[in-house]
């Protein structure tokens, strides 16, 4: 008696994925996906390839000075009370304008995403404004507002509100139109659709713009305050180029640098946290 054997065709048995692993698996593959830490590796990069290039004098100390030649500038504009001062100064320029800019671009971005007059009144306006080079702007507000502070805040509150005001309002003319049918079945309130789709379908295009309009507060800031200004971080760069000192000007460039990393450091972290409902692969 012959005996028959079958053999089956196994496939292979995936191993099922957790959450945990799954959730490590997209990390790994998200793409520029960084930890907070490791954006000071650029910096630091290029921090020791201008030490290494000082040090071995392929650099002229007059026109770029060793980062400890900057380095102990910047310790004795402290110690002397200089760059506290125009620190102070600066601060409060940026931070008058910012939060003029800031409320500006959310007021005029909620009333023309959400009324048609309101669109038809603003976004004209907006977009104009937005094709005019804003530091092309400065004669005619010195004629009107004067040569004063008052000139430097309205500069700046228009290069933060123009970004925000953007990004806010594409935010909100892209949510999706699924959303509004839902609300209408739900008999949602104006201020419930507002309250629980409008505000977080415009909060991701609102942080982008919050995030450009930060750095272009300290953009603008570098330029204004070498305009009739007697202090500032801007003023002080403006009266070390009249005297040749390249290691305060690069003392007042570092300083920027870091307002504007760690401005930018501080919006993403809000964000983060704001945001932590929506899945993204940096998440």
């Amino acid at each position: 008696m012959t005996t028959t054997t079958t053999t089956a065709a196994t496939a292979p048995v995936l191993a099922p994925v957790t959450a945990p692993a799954a959730r490590r698996r997209r990390r790994s593959l998200a793409p520029g996906r960084r930890l907070p830490a490791s954006r000071l590796v650029g910096p630091a990069l290029l921090l020791a390839v201008w030490a290494a290039a000082s040090a071995a004098g392929r650099l002229d100390p007059g026109a770029v000075p060793a980062p400890w030649t900057v380095l102990r500038t910047g310790v004795h504009l402290w110690t002397d009370g200089t760059l506290t001062t125009d620190i102070l100064t600066s601060l409060q320029r940026a931070g008058a304008g910012f939060a003029i800019g800031l409320t500006a671009g959310v007021v005029l971005a909620l009333v023309s995403g959400l009324s048609r007059v309101g669109e038809a009144l603003i976004d004209g306006s907006v977009q104009l404004n937005r094709a005019i080079p804003t530091l092309g702007l400065i004669p005619l507000f010195i004629l009107w507002l004067g040569i004063g502070e008052t000139f430097k805040i309205a500069i700046i509150a228009i290069v933060v509100y123009i970004p925000i005001y953007l990004n806010t309002h594409a935010a909100l003319s892209g949510i999706d139109h699924r959303f509004v049918e839902l609300a209408e079945v739900q008999g949602l309130s104006r201020l419930a659709f507002v309250r629980q789709i409008v505000i977080p379908g415009a909060l991701p295009g609102f942080f982008v713009g919050l995030r450009l309009g930060v750095t272009g507060s300290w953009l603008g800031l570098v330029v204004l305050e070498q305009i009739n200004a007697t202090s500032g971080l801007g003023y002080l760069m403006f009266q070390a180029q009249n005297y040749g000192q390249s290691d305060v000007i690069l003392v007042g460039l570092l300083v920027y640098g870091v307002f504007g990393l760690v401005s930018d450091s501080a919006v993403r972290i809000v964000e983060r946290r704001v945001l932590s409902w929506r899945r993204t692969l940096s998440n």
